[in-house]
Protein backbone atom coordinates (compact mmCIF):
# COMPACT_ATOMS: atom_id res chain seq x y z
CA UNK A 1 0.00 0.00 0.00
CA UNK A 2 1.33 3.56 -0.27
CA UNK A 3 2.80 5.15 2.20
CA UNK A 4 0.51 8.44 1.23
CA UNK A 5 -3.09 7.46 2.18
CA UNK A 6 -4.84 10.27 0.68
CA UNK A 7 -2.95 9.01 -3.02
CA UNK A 8 -4.19 5.83 -2.09
CA UNK A 9 -7.63 6.67 -1.81
CA UNK A 10 -6.85 8.73 -5.08
CA UNK A 11 -5.55 5.73 -7.06
CA UNK A 12 -8.42 3.00 -5.88
CA UNK A 13 -10.50 5.67 -8.02
CA UNK A 14 -8.48 6.65 -10.44
CA UNK A 15 -6.35 3.85 -11.70
CA UNK A 16 -8.54 0.77 -10.77
CA UNK A 17 -11.49 2.37 -10.38
CA UNK A 18 -13.32 4.52 -14.14
CA UNK A 19 -12.21 7.95 -12.30
CA UNK A 20 -13.51 9.42 -8.98
CA UNK A 21 -17.21 11.27 -9.28
CA UNK A 22 -17.18 14.41 -6.40
CA UNK A 23 -17.31 12.93 -2.98
CA UNK A 24 -16.10 9.60 -4.00
CA UNK A 25 -12.74 10.06 -2.38
CA UNK A 26 -14.56 10.03 1.53
CA UNK A 27 -16.57 6.70 0.56
CA UNK A 28 -13.17 4.98 0.37
CA UNK A 29 -12.30 4.59 4.20
CA UNK A 30 -9.30 1.57 3.47
CA UNK A 31 -8.62 1.51 -0.84
CA UNK A 32 -7.58 -2.32 -0.90
CA UNK A 33 -10.95 -3.72 0.96
CA UNK A 34 -13.51 -1.26 -1.04
CA UNK A 35 -11.54 -2.75 -4.48
CA UNK A 36 -11.55 -6.77 -2.48
CA UNK A 37 -15.25 -5.97 -1.77
CA UNK A 38 -16.09 -5.18 -5.34
CA UNK A 39 -14.38 -8.22 -6.04
CA UNK A 40 -16.74 -10.59 -4.37
CA UNK A 41 -20.16 -10.28 -5.55
CA UNK A 42 -21.38 -9.63 -9.65
CA UNK A 43 -21.06 -5.96 -10.97
CA UNK A 44 -23.45 -4.12 -9.88
CA UNK A 45 -25.65 -2.21 -12.83
CA UNK A 46 -27.45 -5.26 -14.10
CA UNK A 47 -30.51 -3.44 -13.90
CA UNK A 48 -29.91 -1.13 -16.98
CA UNK A 49 -29.60 -4.04 -19.55
CA UNK A 50 -32.72 -5.69 -18.04
CA UNK A 51 -35.32 -5.64 -21.21
CA UNK A 52 -32.71 -5.69 -24.01
CA UNK A 53 -32.72 -8.36 -26.45
CA UNK A 54 -30.59 -11.64 -25.83
CA UNK A 55 -28.59 -12.89 -28.35
CA UNK A 56 -31.54 -15.70 -29.25
CA UNK A 57 -33.77 -12.47 -29.68
CA UNK A 58 -31.29 -11.03 -32.16
CA UNK A 59 -30.96 -14.32 -34.12
CA UNK A 60 -34.72 -14.44 -34.51
CA UNK A 61 -34.67 -10.85 -35.58
CA UNK A 62 -31.86 -11.39 -38.01
CA UNK A 63 -33.62 -14.23 -39.68
CA UNK A 64 -37.13 -12.10 -40.19
CA UNK A 65 -34.47 -9.48 -41.46
CA UNK A 66 -33.34 -11.81 -44.17
CA UNK A 67 -36.40 -13.13 -44.88
CA UNK A 68 -38.41 -9.96 -45.81
CA UNK A 69 -34.94 -8.67 -47.91
CA UNK A 70 -35.60 -11.24 -49.73
CA UNK A 71 -39.20 -10.87 -50.18
CA UNK A 72 -38.21 -7.30 -51.44
CA UNK A 73 -36.09 -8.45 -54.07
CA UNK A 74 -38.52 -10.45 -55.18
CA UNK A 75 -40.93 -7.87 -55.58
CA UNK A 76 -38.06 -5.93 -57.67
CA UNK A 77 -37.99 -2.83 -55.06
CA UNK A 78 -34.92 -4.01 -52.96
CA UNK A 79 -32.27 -1.52 -54.67
CA UNK A 80 -35.13 1.48 -55.09
CA UNK A 81 -34.36 4.45 -52.91
CA UNK A 82 -37.03 6.13 -51.46
CA UNK A 83 -36.97 9.47 -49.12
CA UNK A 84 -36.47 9.31 -45.60
CA UNK A 85 -37.24 11.40 -42.91
CA UNK A 86 -34.42 13.88 -43.68
CA UNK A 87 -35.61 14.01 -47.49
CA UNK A 88 -32.40 11.71 -48.40
CA UNK A 89 -32.64 8.63 -50.19
CA UNK A 90 -32.80 5.45 -48.26
CA UNK A 91 -32.04 1.67 -49.63
CA UNK A 92 -35.70 -0.06 -48.53
CA UNK A 93 -32.89 -2.70 -47.60
CA UNK A 94 -31.16 -0.71 -44.97
CA UNK A 95 -34.46 0.72 -43.75
CA UNK A 96 -35.50 -2.55 -42.39
CA UNK A 97 -32.33 -2.76 -40.50
CA UNK A 98 -32.11 0.18 -38.73
CA UNK A 99 -36.34 -0.08 -38.18
CA UNK A 100 -35.79 -3.27 -36.68
CA UNK A 101 -32.95 -2.94 -34.90
CA UNK A 102 -32.24 0.82 -34.20
CA UNK A 103 -34.03 0.85 -31.10
CA UNK A 104 -32.38 -2.02 -29.07
CA UNK A 105 -28.64 -1.05 -30.39
CA UNK A 106 -29.68 2.84 -28.94
CA UNK A 107 -30.18 1.33 -25.68
CA UNK A 108 -27.79 -1.09 -25.37
CA UNK A 109 -25.26 2.35 -26.12
CA UNK A 110 -27.03 4.18 -23.38
CA UNK A 111 -27.14 1.30 -21.12
CA UNK A 112 -23.31 0.78 -21.17
CA UNK A 113 -22.59 4.65 -21.24
CA UNK A 114 -25.34 4.82 -17.76
CA UNK A 115 -23.83 2.17 -16.21
CA UNK A 116 -19.76 3.60 -16.35
CA UNK A 117 -20.81 6.99 -15.28
CA UNK A 118 -22.52 6.57 -12.65
CA UNK A 119 -21.89 2.79 -10.80
CA UNK A 120 -20.75 2.62 -7.57
CA UNK A 121 -18.44 -0.22 -8.13
CA UNK A 122 -16.33 1.39 -10.78
CA UNK A 123 -13.38 -1.23 -10.18
CA UNK A 124 -15.55 -4.24 -11.19
CA UNK A 125 -17.42 -2.52 -13.93
CA UNK A 126 -13.40 -1.83 -15.40
CA UNK A 127 -13.05 -5.42 -15.26
CA UNK A 128 -15.84 -5.76 -17.31
CA UNK A 129 -14.23 -3.82 -19.83
CA UNK A 130 -11.06 -4.98 -19.74
CA UNK A 131 -12.23 -8.45 -20.13
CA UNK A 132 -14.23 -7.30 -23.21
CA UNK A 133 -11.01 -6.07 -24.78
CA UNK A 134 -9.51 -8.96 -23.46
CA UNK A 135 -12.06 -11.39 -25.35
CA UNK A 136 -12.42 -8.36 -28.55
CA UNK A 137 -14.49 -8.47 -31.46
CA UNK A 138 -14.97 -5.68 -33.77
CA UNK A 139 -18.54 -4.94 -34.91
CA UNK A 140 -17.45 -3.58 -38.24
CA UNK A 141 -17.72 -7.53 -39.50
CA UNK A 142 -21.25 -7.86 -40.57
CA UNK A 143 -22.06 -10.93 -38.78
CA UNK A 144 -21.32 -9.97 -35.49
CA UNK A 145 -22.38 -6.87 -35.56
CA UNK A 146 -25.37 -7.77 -33.34
CA UNK A 147 -23.54 -9.46 -30.85
CA UNK A 148 -20.80 -7.68 -29.23
CA UNK A 149 -22.45 -5.94 -26.58
CA UNK A 150 -24.61 -8.50 -25.79
CA UNK A 151 -21.90 -11.12 -25.29
CA UNK A 152 -20.29 -8.78 -22.57
CA UNK A 153 -23.47 -9.21 -20.37
CA UNK A 154 -24.20 -12.63 -21.58
CA UNK A 155 -20.63 -14.34 -21.12
CA UNK A 156 -18.34 -11.86 -19.24
CA UNK A 157 -20.54 -9.84 -17.02
CA UNK A 158 -21.66 -12.56 -15.12
CA UNK A 159 -18.22 -14.61 -14.88
CA UNK A 160 -16.49 -11.62 -13.92
CA UNK A 161 -15.54 -12.21 -10.69
CA UNK A 162 -15.91 -16.26 -11.02
CA UNK A 163 -13.44 -18.84 -13.01
CA UNK A 164 -11.91 -18.04 -15.69
CA UNK A 165 -13.13 -20.90 -17.37
CA UNK A 166 -16.50 -20.39 -17.42
CA UNK A 167 -15.85 -17.02 -18.90
CA UNK A 168 -13.86 -18.65 -21.98
CA UNK A 169 -16.68 -20.69 -22.32
CA UNK A 170 -19.04 -18.43 -22.91
CA UNK A 171 -17.59 -16.05 -24.63
CA UNK A 172 -16.35 -19.16 -27.07
CA UNK A 173 -19.38 -20.26 -27.54
CA UNK A 174 -21.45 -16.96 -28.13
CA UNK A 175 -22.74 -16.03 -31.86
CA UNK A 176 -20.13 -13.01 -31.40
CA UNK A 177 -16.86 -14.83 -31.48
CA UNK A 178 -18.20 -17.63 -33.34
CA UNK A 179 -19.21 -15.33 -35.81
CA UNK A 180 -16.60 -12.60 -35.69
CA UNK A 181 -14.04 -15.15 -36.16
CA UNK A 182 -15.73 -17.71 -39.08
CA UNK A 183 -16.17 -20.60 -36.28
CA UNK A 184 -19.86 -20.62 -37.37
CA UNK A 185 -18.56 -22.14 -41.23
CA UNK A 186 -15.61 -24.56 -39.92
CA UNK A 187 -16.56 -27.64 -41.31
CA UNK A 188 -13.98 -31.09 -40.64
CA UNK A 189 -12.42 -32.20 -43.93
CA UNK A 190 -13.18 -35.86 -43.08
CA UNK A 191 -16.94 -34.83 -41.08
CA UNK A 192 -20.31 -36.56 -42.72
CA UNK A 193 -21.02 -33.03 -43.83
CA UNK A 194 -18.37 -32.70 -45.87
CA UNK A 195 -18.35 -35.96 -47.26
CA UNK A 196 -22.02 -35.62 -48.44
CA UNK A 197 -20.91 -32.49 -50.07
CA UNK A 198 -18.05 -34.24 -51.81
CA UNK A 199 -20.41 -36.33 -53.57
CA UNK A 200 -22.90 -33.74 -54.24
CA UNK A 201 -20.37 -31.83 -56.27
CA UNK A 202 -18.94 -34.74 -57.75
CA UNK A 203 -22.63 -35.90 -59.38
CA UNK A 204 -22.25 -32.22 -61.28
CA UNK A 205 -18.93 -33.15 -63.02
CA UNK A 206 -18.77 -29.77 -63.81
CA UNK A 207 -14.66 -29.45 -63.45
CA UNK A 208 -15.34 -27.35 -59.97
CA UNK A 209 -13.36 -27.89 -57.30
CA UNK A 210 -14.40 -31.22 -55.02
CA UNK A 211 -15.17 -29.60 -51.98
CA UNK A 212 -16.20 -25.68 -51.08
CA UNK A 213 -15.90 -26.52 -47.10
CA UNK A 214 -13.67 -26.80 -44.93
CA UNK A 215 -11.45 -26.16 -41.54
CA UNK A 216 -10.79 -22.50 -40.47
CA UNK A 217 -8.45 -21.95 -38.03
CA UNK A 218 -9.10 -18.65 -36.77
CA UNK A 219 -11.14 -19.34 -33.55
CA UNK A 220 -8.96 -22.14 -32.11
CA UNK A 221 -5.22 -19.59 -33.22
CA UNK A 222 -6.78 -16.93 -31.40
CA UNK A 223 -8.03 -18.54 -28.32
CA UNK A 224 -4.14 -19.77 -27.87
CA UNK A 225 -2.77 -16.12 -29.08
CA UNK A 226 -4.87 -13.95 -27.59
CA UNK A 227 -7.34 -15.43 -24.98
CA UNK A 228 -5.33 -18.06 -23.23
CA UNK A 229 -1.23 -18.92 -23.56
CA UNK A 230 -0.08 -15.91 -25.18
CA UNK A 231 1.81 -15.38 -28.30
CA UNK A 232 4.90 -17.16 -26.63
CA UNK A 233 2.52 -20.04 -24.85
CA UNK A 234 4.60 -22.95 -25.85
CA UNK A 235 1.82 -24.44 -29.09
CA UNK A 236 2.47 -24.42 -32.38
CA UNK A 237 0.72 -24.50 -35.79
CA UNK A 238 0.22 -28.57 -35.41
CA UNK A 239 -1.56 -27.51 -32.22
CA UNK A 240 -3.82 -25.05 -33.73
CA UNK A 241 -4.64 -27.38 -36.23
CA UNK A 242 -5.71 -30.27 -34.13
CA UNK A 243 -7.77 -27.42 -31.63
CA UNK A 244 -9.18 -26.42 -34.74
CA UNK A 245 -10.48 -29.79 -35.70
CA UNK A 246 -11.62 -30.44 -32.09
CA UNK A 247 -13.94 -26.99 -32.56
CA UNK A 248 -15.42 -27.93 -35.80
CA UNK A 249 -19.41 -28.59 -35.34
CA UNK A 250 -19.29 -25.34 -32.63
CA UNK A 251 -22.28 -22.97 -34.24
CA UNK A 252 -24.88 -20.91 -34.38
CA UNK A 253 -28.52 -21.97 -34.96
CA UNK A 254 -29.67 -21.54 -38.39
CA UNK A 255 -32.80 -19.81 -39.21
CA UNK A 256 -34.92 -23.35 -39.78
CA UNK A 257 -33.81 -23.98 -36.43
CA UNK A 258 -35.04 -20.55 -34.64
CA UNK A 259 -38.13 -21.35 -36.61
CA UNK A 260 -38.75 -24.29 -35.06
CA UNK A 261 -38.25 -23.24 -31.87
CA UNK A 262 -34.70 -23.60 -29.20
CA UNK A 263 -35.68 -25.84 -26.23
CA UNK A 264 -32.61 -24.81 -24.36
CA UNK A 265 -32.78 -21.02 -25.39
CA UNK A 266 -29.40 -21.34 -26.07
CA UNK A 267 -28.23 -19.57 -29.01
CA UNK A 268 -25.20 -22.01 -29.52
CA UNK A 269 -25.43 -25.10 -31.17
CA UNK A 270 -23.09 -27.60 -32.07
CA UNK A 271 -23.70 -29.75 -35.00
CA UNK A 272 -22.19 -33.19 -34.94
CA UNK A 273 -22.76 -33.27 -38.51
CA UNK A 274 -19.90 -31.05 -39.18
CA UNK A 275 -17.15 -32.38 -36.26
CA UNK A 276 -14.24 -33.74 -37.54
CA UNK A 277 -13.77 -37.59 -36.11
CA UNK A 278 -11.31 -38.58 -34.45
CA UNK A 279 -8.83 -37.80 -31.14
CA UNK A 280 -6.82 -34.72 -31.21
CA UNK A 281 -3.46 -34.07 -29.70
CA UNK A 282 -3.02 -30.70 -28.39
CA UNK A 283 0.04 -29.45 -26.75
CA UNK A 284 1.34 -33.05 -26.19
CA UNK A 285 -2.27 -34.02 -24.41
CA UNK A 286 -4.76 -36.93 -26.04
CA UNK A 287 -8.71 -36.21 -26.42
CA UNK A 288 -10.86 -38.31 -27.53
CA UNK A 289 -14.10 -37.73 -29.85
CA UNK A 290 -16.22 -36.51 -27.49
CA UNK A 291 -18.23 -34.23 -30.00
CA UNK A 292 -18.73 -30.91 -28.12
CA UNK A 293 -17.35 -32.04 -24.91
CA UNK A 294 -13.81 -32.63 -27.08
CA UNK A 295 -12.88 -29.08 -27.61
CA UNK A 296 -14.37 -27.80 -23.87
CA UNK A 297 -12.29 -30.43 -22.56
CA UNK A 298 -8.97 -28.70 -24.18
CA UNK A 299 -10.27 -25.24 -23.45
CA UNK A 300 -10.32 -26.59 -19.61
CA UNK A 301 -6.75 -27.27 -19.86
CA UNK A 302 -5.63 -24.30 -21.36
CA UNK A 303 -7.48 -22.12 -19.08
CA UNK A 304 -5.47 -24.18 -16.74
CA UNK A 305 -1.69 -23.75 -18.29
CA UNK A 306 1.09 -22.02 -16.34
CA UNK A 307 1.21 -20.00 -19.87
CA UNK A 308 -2.27 -18.93 -19.59
CA UNK A 309 -1.91 -17.79 -15.53
CA UNK A 310 1.43 -15.66 -16.89
CA UNK A 311 -0.65 -14.03 -20.02
CA UNK A 312 -3.77 -13.31 -17.91
CA UNK A 313 -1.45 -11.95 -14.75
CA UNK A 314 0.84 -9.71 -17.12
CA UNK A 315 -1.89 -8.15 -19.13
CA UNK A 316 -3.87 -7.33 -15.90
CA UNK A 317 -0.60 -5.60 -14.34
CA UNK A 318 -0.31 -3.64 -17.64
CA UNK A 319 -3.50 -2.12 -17.22
CA UNK A 320 -3.54 -1.44 -13.67
CA UNK A 321 -0.08 -0.64 -12.90
CA UNK A 322 2.45 0.10 -15.71
CA UNK A 323 2.85 -0.15 -19.17
CA UNK A 324 6.14 -2.56 -18.35
CA UNK A 325 4.80 -4.64 -15.25
CA UNK A 326 7.37 -5.68 -12.38
CA UNK A 327 7.98 -9.44 -13.61
CA UNK A 328 7.72 -9.93 -9.59
CA UNK A 329 3.95 -8.84 -9.66
CA UNK A 330 3.39 -10.98 -12.71
CA UNK A 331 4.96 -14.30 -11.28
CA UNK A 332 3.01 -13.39 -7.84
CA UNK A 333 -0.56 -13.06 -9.61
CA UNK A 334 -0.20 -16.12 -11.57
CA UNK A 335 0.92 -18.34 -8.99
CA UNK A 336 -1.85 -16.91 -7.24
CA UNK A 337 -4.30 -17.60 -9.99
CA UNK A 338 -3.28 -21.48 -10.81
CA UNK A 339 -3.03 -22.13 -6.69
CA UNK A 340 -6.55 -21.58 -6.81
CA UNK A 341 -7.66 -22.85 -9.58
CA UNK A 342 -8.25 -20.04 -12.20
CA UNK A 343 -10.19 -17.98 -9.76
CA UNK A 344 -9.89 -14.48 -10.99
CA UNK A 345 -10.95 -13.04 -7.69
CA UNK A 346 -7.50 -14.72 -6.22
CA UNK A 347 -5.94 -13.17 -9.31
CA UNK A 348 -7.20 -9.75 -8.62
CA UNK A 349 -6.42 -10.21 -4.87
CA UNK A 350 -2.71 -10.91 -5.42
CA UNK A 351 -2.73 -7.67 -7.95
CA UNK A 352 -4.52 -5.31 -4.91
CA UNK A 353 -2.62 -6.91 -2.11
CA UNK A 354 1.24 -6.24 -4.31
CA UNK A 355 3.03 -3.13 -3.00
CA UNK A 356 4.18 -2.46 -6.40
CA UNK A 357 0.42 -1.68 -7.60
CA UNK A 358 0.60 0.65 -4.56
CA UNK A 359 4.28 2.52 -5.72
CA UNK A 360 4.68 5.94 -6.48
CA UNK A 361 5.84 4.86 -10.17
CA UNK A 362 2.61 2.90 -10.75
CA UNK A 363 0.82 5.23 -13.39
CA UNK A 364 -1.28 4.70 -16.81
CA UNK A 365 -2.32 6.71 -19.29
CA UNK A 366 -6.07 6.93 -20.08
CA UNK A 367 -7.01 5.65 -23.19
CA UNK A 368 -9.55 7.16 -25.12
CA UNK A 369 -12.59 5.49 -23.51
CA UNK A 370 -10.94 5.58 -19.96
CA UNK A 371 -10.52 9.72 -20.77
CA UNK A 372 -14.20 10.00 -21.44
CA UNK A 373 -15.72 8.18 -18.60
CA UNK A 374 -13.16 9.64 -16.57
CA UNK A 375 -14.71 13.27 -17.41
CA UNK A 376 -18.30 11.56 -17.22
CA UNK A 377 -17.55 11.08 -13.77
CA UNK A 378 -15.55 13.84 -12.93
CA UNK A 379 -18.49 16.31 -14.32
CA UNK A 380 -21.25 14.13 -13.36
CA UNK A 381 -22.98 14.63 -16.86
CA UNK A 382 -26.07 13.30 -17.57
CA UNK A 383 -26.08 10.50 -20.13
CA UNK A 384 -29.11 11.18 -21.86
CA UNK A 385 -31.26 9.21 -24.37
CA UNK A 386 -28.57 9.46 -27.06
CA UNK A 387 -25.17 7.80 -27.37
CA UNK A 388 -24.08 9.59 -30.20
CA UNK A 389 -22.53 12.68 -28.17
CA UNK A 390 -20.48 10.12 -26.51
CA UNK A 391 -19.95 7.76 -29.07
CA UNK A 392 -18.52 10.69 -31.37
CA UNK A 393 -15.96 11.52 -29.00
CA UNK A 394 -14.42 8.14 -28.97
CA UNK A 395 -14.56 7.85 -32.79
CA UNK A 396 -12.58 11.21 -33.11
CA UNK A 397 -9.86 10.33 -30.48
CA UNK A 398 -9.71 6.74 -32.15
CA UNK A 399 -11.43 3.86 -29.86
CA UNK A 400 -14.74 3.74 -31.42
CA UNK A 401 -16.13 1.16 -29.29
CA UNK A 402 -16.53 -2.60 -29.95
CA UNK A 403 -14.08 -1.41 -33.73
CA UNK A 404 -10.72 -2.86 -32.62
CA UNK A 405 -8.55 -3.03 -35.52
CA UNK A 406 -7.31 -6.63 -34.52
CA UNK A 407 -8.85 -9.45 -32.54
CA UNK A 408 -6.08 -8.55 -29.80
CA UNK A 409 -8.15 -5.80 -28.79
CA UNK A 410 -7.34 -1.82 -28.36
CA UNK A 411 -3.82 -1.24 -27.16
CA UNK A 412 -3.68 -0.42 -23.52
CA UNK A 413 0.20 0.99 -24.01
CA UNK A 414 0.76 5.09 -23.42
CA UNK A 415 2.87 5.65 -26.46
CA UNK A 416 0.09 4.79 -28.75
CA UNK A 417 -2.10 7.09 -27.32
CA UNK A 418 0.57 10.27 -27.23
CA UNK A 419 0.85 11.72 -30.41
CA UNK A 420 0.38 15.68 -30.89
CA UNK A 421 -2.58 15.12 -32.92
CA UNK A 422 -3.97 12.50 -30.47
CA UNK A 423 -3.77 15.41 -27.77
CA UNK A 424 -4.65 18.45 -29.67
CA UNK A 425 -8.23 16.41 -30.19
CA UNK A 426 -8.39 15.63 -26.74
CA UNK A 427 -8.07 19.02 -25.76
CA UNK A 428 -10.97 19.85 -28.04
CA UNK A 429 -13.01 17.14 -26.24
CA UNK A 430 -12.06 17.97 -23.20
CA UNK A 431 -13.70 21.40 -24.27
CA UNK A 432 -17.07 19.49 -25.29
CA UNK A 433 -17.04 17.73 -22.06
CA UNK A 434 -16.61 20.64 -20.01
CA UNK A 435 -19.66 22.50 -21.80
CA UNK A 436 -21.87 19.76 -21.11
CA UNK A 437 -21.24 19.97 -17.23
CA UNK A 438 -24.07 21.42 -14.28
CA UNK A 439 -23.26 25.07 -14.16
CA UNK A 440 -25.06 25.02 -10.79
CA UNK A 441 -23.11 25.87 -7.71
CA UNK A 442 -19.89 25.08 -10.02
CA UNK A 443 -16.45 25.37 -8.68
CA UNK A 444 -13.63 24.03 -10.69
CA UNK A 445 -11.01 24.47 -7.73
CA UNK A 446 -12.78 22.17 -5.46
CA UNK A 447 -13.90 19.61 -8.22
CA UNK A 448 -10.38 19.58 -9.62
CA UNK A 449 -9.41 18.71 -5.67
CA UNK A 450 -12.20 16.60 -5.53
CA UNK A 451 -11.55 14.10 -8.39
CA UNK A 452 -7.80 14.55 -9.08
CA UNK A 453 -6.46 14.57 -5.53
CA UNK A 454 -3.14 14.97 -4.71
CA UNK A 455 -2.23 14.06 -8.44
CA UNK A 456 -3.46 17.93 -9.18
CA UNK A 457 -0.11 19.49 -10.22
CA UNK A 458 0.77 23.55 -9.38
CA UNK A 459 0.70 24.50 -12.68
CA UNK A 460 -2.64 22.97 -13.33
CA UNK A 461 -3.97 24.92 -9.86
CA UNK A 462 -2.99 28.01 -11.08
CA UNK A 463 -4.35 27.82 -14.82
CA UNK A 464 -7.51 26.79 -13.05
CA UNK A 465 -7.31 29.71 -10.91
CA UNK A 466 -6.74 32.13 -14.18
CA UNK A 467 -9.29 30.53 -16.35
CA UNK A 468 -11.46 32.82 -17.42
CA UNK A 469 -15.07 30.88 -16.77
CA UNK A 470 -15.40 27.79 -15.12
CA UNK A 471 -16.32 26.04 -17.96
CA UNK A 472 -13.13 27.11 -19.04
CA UNK A 473 -11.29 25.59 -16.21
CA UNK A 474 -13.00 22.44 -16.72
CA UNK A 475 -11.76 22.27 -20.04
CA UNK A 476 -8.42 23.06 -18.87
CA UNK A 477 -8.30 20.45 -16.21
CA UNK A 478 -9.81 17.53 -18.20
CA UNK A 479 -6.89 18.25 -20.96
CA UNK A 480 -4.47 18.36 -18.47
CA UNK A 481 -1.84 15.80 -18.02
CA UNK A 482 -2.76 15.50 -14.16
CA UNK A 483 -6.08 14.37 -15.65
CA UNK A 484 -4.90 12.50 -18.53
CA UNK A 485 -3.20 9.86 -16.13
CA UNK A 486 -3.98 7.34 -14.01
CA UNK A 487 -1.83 7.20 -11.05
Amino acid sequence: MATDPIRAVASAANRFGLGARPGDFALIDEPADWLLAQTRRPPAGGAAFDGLPSSLDYLRLEADVARRRRELKREGIGQQAAPGPDGKPVNPLARIYVRTFGDDLRREAVARWQVAATTDTPFSERLVRFWSNHFAVSVDKGPARLYAAPMEREAIRPHVNGRFFDMLLAVETHPAMLRYLDQAQSVGPDSPLAERMDRRLARRADGKPARTLGLNENLAREIMELHTLGVNGGYTQADVTEFARALTGWSTPFPLQIERGIDDGSAFVFRPGAHEPGTRTVLGRRYPDDGVGQARAILANLALHPATAKHLATQLAQHFVADQPPPALVERMARAYLDSDGQLPALYAALIRSPEAWSGTARKFRTPQDFVIAGLRAGTIAIGEKPQPWESFLQRLGQPTFMPRAPSGFTDVASDWIAPDALWKRVQVAEAMAERVPRADLDPQALAHGVVGPGLGRETGLALARAEAPQQALAILFASPDFQWRV
